[in-house]
């Protein structure tokens, strides 16, 4: 269900005229529409804190990935957003080849790791790299000890029969997050025994959701053993206390670059450059961890929370974002998905 968050109260014109992005305040409109791909309170924390700094209103709305994506598809004779803000790099690539985003350099770029650069220059600066994160799963550990399953340390292990009907992941249609598990099997395994391994999840899948992040949530409340996830949403439950367990799989895994854009015939374009650069500064890159978001940061100066998963110590494949992104291998995943996967009986 969408939710927006209420624009935030403008701050006090002193603090405004303190602030470095200021001087060009008085030139520009007051409004800012900002969809957003990662979880509501990060969502919040930035609205709160762009408002607070620029005195802009923001109107922001959360959706998952591949719903926003989708979203600007239906809209781009009449767009209604400026800016897309987090969410899986693939469909921002996809939004960026077919014209749906706007290019834009910002003065910030050179302060970004390369996997953020590298991200910028493959949609031609149409979108940036602002975070990353590796995809695994985690685990309810009481419900696996009161069931007497062994504790699953790769993919092949969520195929099991102990796992009928107790594992969770999104709908790669509505995902960034399941998507980038599609496309990680087809890399890992190749494209037939990649399906072919789809196919004996889904055996075991209880509920393909919406938004990549639900599965963490139902692992850490018991709805399901097992939640399919990027391992920082994983490690954000647990940091809340849930008894839950992180996965970084023994066979390999994929991960996202979450990305940013501006939307093509933004109507506030000069505010949708100023959180551009606002989202790119390391001081604002810092306030994921008060949200509770344990992502790699993009810019080389913000620090990373301790809490985040250690990319170095998780087995990588190499992920060509380049195809994995583009319209054309987007597009014929998801239908093969669909064709061949989610209709299969369990």
């Amino acid at each position: 269900m969408m939710k927006k968050l209420n624009p935030v109260a403008l701050a006090l014109a002193a603090l405004a005229s303190a602030s470095p992005f200021a001087a060009s305040a008085q030139s520009t409109s007051n409004e800012l529409v900002v969809y957003c791909s990662v979880q509501e309170e990060w969502c919040r924390e930035m609205a709160t804190t762009f408002t607070r700094t620029t005195g802009i209103k923001v109107a922001m709305t959360r959706k998952s990935s591949g719903e926003t994506y989708a979203q600007l598809k239906a809209e781009a004779a009449n767009p209604k957003a400026d800016v897309w803000w987090g969410g899986t790099g693939d469909p921002h690539l996809q939004a960026a080849e077919e014209g749906l985003t706007e290019t834009y350099k910002s003065p910030r770029l050179s302060e970004l790791q390369d996997w953020a650069l590298r991200q910028a220059e493959q949609s031609k600066y149409r979108t940036v790299g602002i975070y990353a994160g590796a995809l695994g799963y985690s685990y309810n550990e009481p419900m696996l000890k009161r069931k007497g399953i062994a504790a699953p340390k790769c993919w092949a292990d969520l195929t099991k029969p102990e796992y009928k009907g107790e594992v969770q992941v999104a709908d790669p249609n509505s995902s960034g997050t399941s998507y980038t598990m599609l496309a990680t099997m087809v890399q890992l395994m190749g494209e037939e025994k990649g399906f072919a391994y789809m196919k004996a999840l889904h055996r075991n899948i209880n509920q393909y959701t919406k938004s990549g992040g639900a599965p963490a949530r139902a692992a850490a409340t018991g709805e399901s053993m097992v939640g399919i996830t990027f391992i920082h949403d994983a490690v954000a439950q647990a940091v809340g206390g849930a008894p839950v367990v992180s996965v970084a799989p023994c066979e390999g895994t994929g991960y996202e670059i979450g990305s940013m854009s501006i939307v093509k015939g933004a109507k506030n374009m000069a505010n949708a450059k100023r959180w551009y650069d606002f989202a790119l500064e390391a001081s604002t890159q810092a306030l994921a961890v008060n949200a509770k978001s344990y992502q790699v940061p993009s810019n080389k100066k913000a620090p990373v929370p301790k809490e985040a998963p250690k990319l170095s110590d998780v087995k990588l494949i190499n992920y060509d974002f380049a195809k994995y992104g583009s319209s054309a291998e987007r597009t014929r995943l998801l239908a093969k998905w669909d064709a061949e996967v989610k209709v299969l009986p369990k």
